[in-house]
């Protein structure tokens, strides 16, 4: 007996499911965008796919008449090396950190209370000290990103290093290894992939923490042009830029994904792809 949930989809039928939303959306918003613009040919809160291709092809292959740059690829550099710097402090923060915490018991009973406190922070709370101590500029932006993102990769790693087999930690030291060589080879292998997972999941909220800087106190930046033409009501430019946030982040995600795939292939046996 043949039931739905035994019936799996080929691979052109993952494509075509996968790509149905998608299309059920576009169609969506095209419907909608033209009964709007029937009602009032001037609305601008749903502008037509043709005005916002034009408007990519301004801000995107058209030099900006007052700096000579291409700003959609201007604000997306600043942007992209903002986030890289502020998840880049993230991890390695929390590689060291998180690890420490899950195997030593002295650093755990010192630090977790206030990891799990400094967790509990809104960064988003701390945003205006952090422009007063650290200024308007790029710093500030990278510190927010750090401060939102590193206590939970910390407590992510802490956790999921504490629940090791306490087997492998035991069978090492029989062999005459040292606290050292079991973090270098036994700890750190296995919790390579699982920070990649972590950072995976962190991106939404850096994303955030990033177009919350950049709209308060930038001069370029996807999150600074948003909130620049939003005075404009200029959706034509801000959906574009939403969708070219949102692909960015996508593509950040597959590509973490095949990095864990390709250098960590034991950690997929056994179960499915994230």
């Amino acid at each position: 007996m043949r039931r739905i949930i035994n019936r799996r989809p080929g691979r052109g039928g993952i494509v075509f499911w996968g790509a149905l939303p998608f299309l059920g959306a576009a169609a969506l918003y095209a419907v909608a965008s033209a009964l709007r613009l029937a009602e009032n040919p001037n609305d601008k809160l749903l502008p037509p796919l043709s005005a916002m291709a034009a408007a990519v092809a301004r801000i995107a292959f058209t030099p900006d008449p007052r700096t000579g740059d291409y700003l959609m690829w201007a604000d997306t550099l600043a942007s992209l090396h903002r986030l890289g710097l502020g998840l880049g402090v993230a991890t390695a923060a929390a590689l060291v950190i998180g690890i420490a915490m899950g195997l030593i018991p002295y650093v755990r009973a010192g630090l977790s209370p206030f990891v799990a406190i400094l967790s509990m922070v809104p960064p988003m709370a701390v945003l205006p000290v952090l422009f007063i101590v650290f200024g308007l500029d790029e710093l500030s932006k990278v510190v927010l990103i750090v401060v939102g993102v590193t206590p939970f990769l910390i407590r992510d790693l802490a956790m999921r290093t504490g629940e090791l087999p306490a087997e492998q930690i035991v069978k090492a030291q029989t062999l005459g290894g040292s606290t050292w060589q079991i973090v270098l080879r036994v700890v750190l292998p296995q919790m390579l992939p699982r920070l990649v997972d972590a950072v995976r999941l962190s991106l939404g909220p850096a994303w955030l923490f990033l177009i919350s800087a950049e709209a308060i106190a930038a001069t370029e930046g996807l999150g600074y042009r948003i909130f620049l033409v939003r005075r404009y009501l200029a959706m034509d430019v801000i959906l574009p830029y939403v969708a070219w946030i949102t692909l960015l982040a996508f593509v950040s995600d597959y590509l973490l994904r095949l990095f864990n795939a390709r250098c960590f292939p034991w950690l997929k046996a056994g179960k499915g792809s994230a």
